[in-house]
């Protein structure tokens, strides 16, 4: 441990304070006597004043060597010393040092109020337990146990190794290993070669198993400690949270599951499992009275009953922890009411503000609407699907004499036009320029299918060239028709037609047209 921890530890714990503090030697004895010895978990305030002016009392009269000038009953009778009677050790009250030692500053004692209590309520800190077991260790013991401790730390460190090897190979060994060690023992026992522990084995044991089961007791509150200090923090988190209400949720969740799945939270539930379990609660209270009833040791017959102590400390853990939560609930409800409550006190200030400048006169005061009404578009102000108009077409063609037979000869001789071919035809003519008039792309390129070809120049509709007509010139076409054409009989034809132009359209956007 390094210097600077054990200076803060020297100014900040409470445990140190307890030890370095005048009333020391009293406040360790009455506290540990009743929270500790007792294994008192919670006292009304009126039962431990009269218990702590009870050892108060035994405290001035001993160590006023139990003079009787100092005894109350002894004051004013016959035989009493004339003289005045000395001053007592600790002169104060025993409501006194109880709300000394239950104050911020000292802290050895917490005040609390059990639901459905009016009166307070009592219980050590940890920092008792603390100090008394430092104070308690002090004193020396004419025989110190060592052979069970190895024992433990050796059957500890193989339990260790063995759990922790992945091979079960070697884990197999293991317990082959145990199991021809107990044979070997069951064998010894047979054959009369084991002698039952002799007085010096079991009390080495017995200062082990008594010391373990007492720090057991008094790590429960170091548990609920822990909970409670986990409970200021989530407590501090809410009042200065300033997220929404589903984060700090969560994050009160994740605090509590953090709890469970902490390492202390993990053991703590497996112990409380244990001590649970109705068979090893049974095995328990059958070895702890053949304990007790031991006659080759001096056996503190407390001992007996010592796993319901235990139980009833993790109930109050478990305990504890529910009542954290519930508390915890009621802060987060009393939260939301505040606000909601602050949400109400707003509008009706707003009410109030407009009450007041109600008749009051406005002056310049101008404002701007961005419309008179809301556009709002509802979903059924859309039109419904219509379905389209049926046109039926009667394909059926009555029968006719074959002096009314239909030369079908004109319509093989119909001309089809290319208009692809066309607008290939305008796009080489707009390769060079800008625009083209109809009458220099027939010329560079004759239409070989006569008026049908012209009218279907007129036609094209292209994204790159549109169709431009100038109707006040005049151009004159000639076009030659096709010579197997029936209606035409081929030849050449003269047309007459306003000037058509094909222009670019990237010209006719950037005002190029003529």
């Amino acid at each position: 441990m390094d210097f600077e921890t054990v200076a803060y530890l020297r100014a900040n714990s409470r445990a140190w304070r307890l030890l370095r503090a005048d009333t020391a030697p009293l406040a360790i004895h009455v506290l540990g006597t009743i929270f500790i010895v007792d294994n008192v978990r919670s006292i009304a305030e009126s039962d431990l004043i009269a218990r702590v002016d009870d050892l108060l009392y035994a405290v001035n009269a001993q160590t006023a060597g139990n003079s009787p000038r100092t005894a109350p009953d002894a004051v004013g009778s016959p035989d009493a010393d004339p003289s005045p009677p000395a001053r007592p050790t600790y002169p104060r009250s025993a409501r006194d040092y109880v709300d000394a030692w239950a104050s911020p500053e000292q802290g050895w004692l917490r005040k609390f109020y059990p639901e459905g209590h009016d009166e307070a309520h009592y219980d050590a800190t940890v920092d008792v337990e603390r100090a008394y077991g430092f104070v308690a260790g002090l004193r020396a013991r004419s025989f110190v146990g060592t052979e069970s401790r190895l024992s433990t730390i050796v059957e500890l460190l193989r339990e260790m190794v063995s759990g922790a090897d992945p091979d079960p190979g070697a884990r197999l060994a293991e317990l082959r290993r145990r199991r021809d060690a107990i044979d070997a023992e069951i064998a010894k026992v047979a054959g009369g070669e084991s002698p039952p522990l002799d007085a010096v084995a079991l009390l080495d044991r017995y200062q082990h198993f008594s010391s373990t089961a007492r720090e057991l007791l008094s790590d429960f509150r170091s548990v609920e400690e822990n909970f409670r200090t986990l409970d200021r923090g989530i407590r501090a988190d809410i009042a200065a949270w300033e997220g929404g209400k589903g984060e700090l949720l969560d994050q009160i969740v994740g605090e509590r599951h953090a709890i469970a799945d902490s390492d202390q939270g993990r053991s703590f539930q497996a112990f409380h499992d244990f001590l649970l379990s109705r068979a090893r609660r049974d095995e328990l209270t059958g070895l702890l009275q053949q304990l007790v009833d031991l006659d080759a040791i001096d056996v503190d017959r407390s001992l007996g009953r010592i796993h319901f102590d235990w139980l009833d400390a993790a109930e109050r853990t478990q305990q504890t922890v529910r009542l954290l939560s519930e508390q915890l609930r009621r802060f987060l409800d009393d939260k939301v009411w505040l606000e909601n409550r602050r949400v109400v006190e707003l509008l009706r200030s707003i009410e109030r503000s407009a009450l007041a400048v109600r008749d009051a006169s406005m002056g310049d005061l101008v404002t701007e609407l961005d419309a008179t009404s809301p556009s709002v578009a509802l979903p059924m102000e859309r039109p419904l699907y219509t379905p389209p108009l049926f046109t039926g077409v009667e394909s059926r063609l009555d029968a006719v004499d074959a002096d009314d037979a239909v030369d079908l000869q004109s319509l093989f001789e119909q001309v089809y036009v290319d208009s692809a071919r066309l607008a290939s035809t305008v796009r080489t003519a707009l390769s060079s320029t800008d625009q083209a008039s109809l009458l220099t792309v027939l010329r560079d390129h004759p239409a070989t299918h006569g008026v049908a070809e012209l009218v279907g120049y007129l036609g094209l509709v292209e994204d790159d060239f549109e169709l431009v007509i100038d109707t006040d010139v005049e151009d004159a076409v000639l076009v030659s028709e096709p010579s197997g054409s029936a209606s035409s009989g081929g030849g050449e034809r003269l047309v007459r037609m306003p000037r058509v132009l094909f222009v670019r359209r990237d010209a006719t956007r950037g005002g190029m047209l003529a």
